[in-house]
């Protein structure tokens, strides 16, 4: 089994979607079945096949829950406070070198990845290309639109 490896943060957010789904949104579908069993012929009543197939969706969630917490290598990123260099879990801060303008990205886990909020997957070029570089250091990054240059201005692990 390949681990896959997870900030604290990513598990416990998976940790509590998986405690909600099980004790919350189980027993409301099963209550859900159960009322619309109550009204009938169940080969028309639409209030059963829709339960069941919420069901079925919620089930499934669970299952894809227990199997990324299951293979995560959950790896807590405030041990590696101090470290210069960039690894899993930092927060890193580039300045385009063409454009001038600064992003911050953390690297995280594929599963935990949300260029919105600013995580980017380890697996992505950019994390690729950051890995074990410092401040100061320039990074190429190969991009769909052209490389691209960036400067390191901080690295950070919070």
């Amino acid at each position: 089994m390949k681990r896959t490896p997870m900030t604290l943060r990513g598990a416990e957010t998976l940790r509590a979607e998986l405690k909600r789904l099980k004790s919350e949104a189980r027993p409301n579908i099963i209550k859900a079945i159960a009322e619309a069993r109550g009204h009938g012929d169940l080969s028309e009543n639409a209030e059963y096949h829709a339960a069941k197939e919420a069901h079925g969706l919620n089930e499934g969630r669970i299952a894809e829950l227990e199997d990324k917490l299951s293979r995560a290598e959950v790896i807590d990123v405030h041990k590696l406070i101090g470290s210069k260099t960039i690894k899993f879990g930092a927060t890193v801060t580039l300045v385009d070198e063409d454009t001038e303008e600064k992003k911050t990205y953390q690297i995280v886990g594929d599963v935990e990845a949300d260029v919105k909020d600013g995580k980017i997957s380890i697996s992505s070029p950019i994390a690729r290309a950051l890995i074990g570089k410092s401040v100061g250091d320039t990074v190429e990054v190969a991009a769909p639109g052209g490389a691209r240059s960036y400067e390191v201005t901080r690295v950070k692990y919070a």
